[in-house]
């Protein structure tokens, strides 16, 4: 995976990374919410999932037919993965990037979301 995406993705506040070993993919969560997956898919090929309002979802796969897919072993609604070896414009991944964590910060109640912006563990 590009370094600078990896990079991106540690530094939102609250951010952990792990490795699921029985999903070979690295995991970018925020107390123990999942936000990204990093993988490879059945081919090998190199993949990032990240969860989206399910309009813009399908929006993005409709725009980039074959870059962007349904989430790989995912909830197809709400993820899409993304070939990271296509040519997607880091701009549009970080945007993703961003929309995924928002919704995952946003699923949490108003006080560990000020707990989590305010870097208390």
């Amino acid at each position: 995976m590009k370094q600078a995406i990896d990079a991106y993705l540690q530094a939102k506040i609250g951010a952990e990374k792990d490795f699921q070993t029985d999903w070979e993919a690295h995991r970018y969560l925020v107390r123990g919410k999942m936000f990204a997956m990093h993988a490879t898919d059945k081919n090998g090929r190199e993949i990032l999932t990240l969860k989206l309002l399910p309009e813009h979802a399908e929006e993005l796969r409709e725009l980039h037919k074959d870059k962007i897919i349904a989430g790989y072993y995912m909830n197809k609604r709400h993820w899409n993965s993304i070939y990271l070896a296509e040519n997607l414009s880091d701009e549009l991944i970080k945007k993703m990037i961003d929309e995924s964590y928002r919704l995952i910060l946003g699923g949490f109640k108003k006080k560990i979301q000020r707990e989590i912006e305010e870097g208390e563990t």
